[in-house]
């Protein structure tokens, strides 16, 4: 977590993003490590968990990362916990929850809220053209060659 803590000054310091810092570690042993960048790369997504993601994925060369656990300064937000399922990481260390981040202006809030009724007031969805969008995952559902995730 030590590192996890020095990312989040890191980025913090240098404007790159909020106080938010991850590690992505198995058995000790750091594979990566990453602050919030999502002022430097204009990037909402850029969130220290998904930027330590990412770096794993590239550095280990595979998206399944269920042999290695994540160590953040925060409770990771509702997008950051869904990238943490889809690389099938079973443990979070976290430092500060939700609440302190709120505390702090960040608005996680409404995120878990919307989860909780099951519906977004806040984006409109609009179901369009699925007969045309089905036809990749027809193929997609014949392909012999698929790799599954």
């Amino acid at each position: 977590m030590k590192k996890a803590v020095a990312q989040a000054f890191s980025g913090m310091r240098k404007n790159h993003g909020g106080p938010f810092g991850a590690v992505v570690a198995r058995n000790g042993e750091v594979i990566s490590k990453a602050h919030n960048m999502v002022i430097k790369t204009h990037d909402p997504t850029a969130h220290a968990e998904i930027v330590a993601l990412r770096r794993a994925a590239a550095k280990l060369k595979k998206f399944d990362l269920s042999d290695y656990e994540i160590y953040s300064t925060c409770e990771p937000c509702p997008m950051c916990l869904a990238a943490i399922y889809w690389a099938k990481i079973r443990r979070v260390h976290y430092g500060c929850t939700r609440k302190d981040a709120e505390k702090i202006g960040f608005r996680d809030r409404r995120l878990y809220d919307l989860i909780k009724k099951r519906k977004s007031p806040a984006v409109e969805k609009i179901k369009l053209e699925r007969r045309e969008c089905l036809k990749p995952f027809q193929e997609w559902n014949r392909k012999k060659d698929r790799v599954m995730y």
